[in-house]
């Protein structure tokens, strides 16, 4: 019997080939100037999230888990948000931490003062929105079960 690749459809293979194209472009064009930097931040990156980060909001989803007992349901409000959340933090914290506020400045003539501000806002509007959502969840939950036999 003889193997048959599959390779998809012509509009598939273009994407897939463009993708792959843009990828190793920006790969050259980001190891050109400090490559060895760039992949001790990698590395550095990839360290820190499997060490440090993982074991964190690995206990901090246990206890969570934990916290809710036998009603479960509701955990997905807090950790959708909570993720979205960290990832914000994970990716703009230069900004937030006023760490590179100087260079943002000099780079772009913008200042960097209302990042950590923004941050709490975006992140006080995603914790308000899941829970207005669980909220309308146990309403409708409500409304849709039977009444109780006497």
């Amino acid at each position: 019997m003889r193997a048959r690749i599959l390779l998809g459809s012509p509009l598939q293979l273009l994407l897939l080939i463009s993708s792959f194209s843009l990828a190793a472009y920006a790969g050259v064009r980001l190891l050109e100037g400090d490559w060895f930097g760039v992949a001790l931040w990698f590395v550095g990156a990839a360290l820190l999230h499997d060490l440090v980060l993982l074991p964190v909001y690995g206990t901090l989803d246990r206890a969570l888990v934990k916290a809710a007992g036998p009603r479960r349901e509701g955990i997905a409000y807090v950790r959708v948000p909570a993720a979205l959340s960290g990832l914000l933090l994970l990716v703009w914290f230069p900004l937030i931490s006023g760490r590179v506020a100087d260079r943002y400045a000099g780079a772009t003539g913008m200042s960097a003062d209302g990042y950590p501000t923004r941050w709490l806002l975006l992140t006080a509007a995603l914790f308000g929105g899941s829970a207005v959502l669980l909220v309308l969840r146990l309403r409708r939950a409500t409304k849709e079960r039977p009444p109780a036999a006497h």
